[in-house]
């Protein structure tokens, strides 16, 4: 039996809004409710989920923007390099759930961002405090993200890794 394993390739942007809305496209479940419902006239994805942030996390617009486009970069980083072991802190964490449970966007970001296989969210209960957050924020600017050190460093010692035992995990 052979096994050809496609590599990923990187994406042609870094910029996190134009990548988030690049997915559009690729929304195939619940279009109704990411699409078409009550206020989404008009708007793009990016906008979609920084109003869910501010709707959900009671967050001010400019923290909002920052958080979602670290998420955006930390998954984004985490498809493009499943060989590296990646962790996330608190702050950074809320924009990456706010991705993964808007279902219909997260499974198009999978499709388009990770060869069509979904990219599961594997997080281990205890935190680790080895300073995996800080070499996480090198990982995602060495890919080629601008990365905000403010966010990454308030939990440089203190993150919520996956589980990297699970296939195709971040």
């Amino acid at each position: 039996m052979t096994v050809t394993l496609e590599r990923r390739t990187a994406t042609a942007t870094r910029n996190p809004r134009a990548l988030l809305d690049a997915v559009r496209p690729q929304i195939k479940d619940c279009t109704y409710n990411v699409l078409e419902s009550p206020g989404s006239d008009d708007v793009d994805l990016y906008e979609r989920e920084i109003r869910l942030m501010m709707r959900d996390n009671v967050m001010v617009r400019n923290m909002s923007e920052r958080i979602l486009d670290n998420a955006v970069a930390y998954l984004i980083t985490a498809m493009e390099r499943p060989d590296i072991h990646l962790g996330v802190g608190r702050l950074v964490d809320v924009g990456v759930h706010q991705i993964i449970l808007d279902t219909p966007v997260y499974f198009a970001f999978c499709d388009v961002y990770n060869g069509g296989r979904y990219k599961h969210h594997a997080p281990l209960i205890q935190r680790r405090s080895d300073g995996l957050c800080l070499r996480t924020a090198d990982i995602i600017r060495a890919n080629g993200f601008d990365t905000d050190e403010e966010l990454w460093d308030m939990d440089g010692a203190n993150c919520s890794p996956c589980d990297n035992k699970v296939p195709d995990s971040h």
